[in-house]
């Protein structure tokens, strides 16, 4: 029996009986996900894995290029099953993202640094020596923003700032895209707390930015102690979403905001690392990603897209689960999670069930008996 007959059956008839009524049977991850199937097999790790707007297509960073222990970009044809890469082959990429209406890819790389073949071998050689260290992301300053035309096989660089320029999305219609940058901690004199914090975490500068699609006009959104990154634009064109940390850089949660960096809204309030919001298409809920559960493991979760409700959880596998990304139609979905086995992700691939999704999120209780906080202060065009 469908879940959510079960769990309306178990209310009817403990309250015929006279019985208060209990919370309905939770929803498992089977209610969601179906066709479970791991869609990357070559390399170390993979991840982040973002659909072409026509859904036959996906771009997705991968650990697996002969030389070079960092990740590049590629992208996988449905259609054939042939997966090619899309960046140079060396230095340090990540954050892929197809531009709509047009042959291009976006991705952010270090390539053009003197440094990143040293750099390349000195990561190798460490890894030969059989010391480990634990996953951190590194926010390299020489990370920039570039496009390939894949007709053409042009590399063109959109950013030119020193610092981390990457996270890159595209607006629905291809004319806009939303970064994340800690440029302002490279472009002014630093107190001496803002230098050892830049020492220690540089993320914690980093803020969401917005320019046009040829890389002019770029403006800073956020200005708030933290980091602001992640961003993505609503279906329709008209917000953006992302995660914010806190000062600390343990807590993150899901926000919302115009184009010109107003009217922002908090949508979760877990009390943990909730990260890597993407809007489904249906533009009725947002998919993410959280360590609610655990410090270690990550499930990925929904929440109504104002943040009405108190989350549902989606995934039910120790581990990591997260970076979940909807399919254009809204019928399947790509996330990045180590249930293959080992702590290194691959990216897997679903069916999405739509229909449920709308009936757990309907059956949800309210976020903490109230309406979603929102903060108008401190957020808005530098």
């Amino acid at each position: 029996m469908p879940s959510v007959a079960r769990g309306v059956l178990v209310v009817a008839l403990l309250a015929s009986a006279g019985v208060a009524a209990q919370a309905p049977v939770p929803f498992q991850e089977g209610d969601f996900l179906s066709r479970v199937r791991r869609l990357t097999l070559e390399g170390r790790r993979a991840g982040e894995g973002y659909w072409s707007p026509d859904g036959q297509r996906l771009t997705f960073q991968s650990e697996r290029e002969p030389g070079n222990p960092f990740y590049q970009i590629y992208a996988l044809d449905f259609t054939t099953g042939d997966t090619k890469r899309i960046s140079p082959g060396y230095g340090k990429t990540t954050c892929s993202f197809f531009r709509p209406g047009s042959d291009q890819i976006l991705f952010a790389s270090t390539h053009h640094d003197p440094q990143s073949k040293a750099l390349q071998q000195e990561e190798l050689d460490f890894r030969a020596s059989g010391k480990e260290r634990r996953y951190a992301w590194d926010y390299d300053p020489e990370f920039e923003i570039y496009t390939i035309s894949e007709k053409t096989g042009q590399y063109t660089r959109l950013t030119n700032a020193r610092g981390y320029d990457a996270e890159g999305s595209y607006s629905p219609d291809g004319q806009w895209i939303a970064l994340s940058s800690n440029r302002d901690a490279y472009a002014r004199a630093l107190t001496p707390a803002e230098q050892k914090q830049l020492e220690i975490d540089p993320s914690y500068f980093a803020e969401i930015y917005i320019m046009r699609a040829d890389g002019s006009g770029q403006r800073r959104l956020t200005n708030v102690p933290g980091y602001d990154g992640g961003p993505f634009f609503s279906p329709d064109g008209t917000r953006i979403i992302w995660r914010r940390f806190d000062e600390k850089g343990l807590i993150a949660d899901v926000w919302t905001m115009k184009l010109d960096g107003t009217d922002a809204r908090q949508i979760t309030d877990f009390g943990a690392m909730s990260w890597a919001p993407y809007i489904h298409p249906s533009g009725e809920y947002i998919l993410f990603a959280s360590n609610k559960l655990g410090f270690e493991n990550f499930e990925v979760f929904m929440v109504d897209i104002d943040g009405r409700k108190e989350p549902v959880r989606i995934t039910h596998v120790d581990g990591f689960d997260g970076l979940p990304v909807p399919s254009p139609d809204g019928r399947r979905l790509a996330w990045t999670s180590s249930r293959g086995g080992g702590r290194e992700g691959q990216i897997f691939l679903a069916d999405w069930n739509h229909e449920r999704a709308l009936a757990a999120l309907k059956a949800a209780p309210p976020r903490g008996g109230q309406t979603p906080v929102t903060n108008r202060t401190g957020v808005g065009p530098r």
